[in-house]
């Protein structure tokens, strides 16, 4: 299991654009279509499934992808997370 973040190596792992809301780590994506929203959120489950390491949340409005990240067996936010969200952040681009 993986151990829940300080918060100071949160903040130093904690990429831009993500803000922490408790137990969570989230960050709201743009995009200039509802299909190109769609579109990530296929690639982040994708992501997701091959690190074994699922969002809390995904959720696909108007033009904008919500993405939440936790590691509930560890109680809080993990280096599982921040890698997650680093690469979605790539896949993003």
């Amino acid at each position: 299991m993986s151990d829940v973040l300080s918060d100071d190596d949160l903040a130093a792992r904690l990429p831009d654009g993500w803000q922490r809301d408790g137990d969570v780590i989230a960050r709201t994506y743009e995009f200039d279509s509802y299909l190109e929203g769609v579109g990530f959120a296929a690639a982040a489950g994708g992501l997701a499934e091959e690190a074994f390491h699922h969002p809390d949340e995904l959720t696909v409005g108007w033009r904008e992808v919500e993405v939440r990240l936790t590691t509930h067996d560890a109680g809080g936010v993990t280096e599982k997370d921040t890698d997650l969200a680093a690469r979605l952040d790539e896949i993003a681009d």
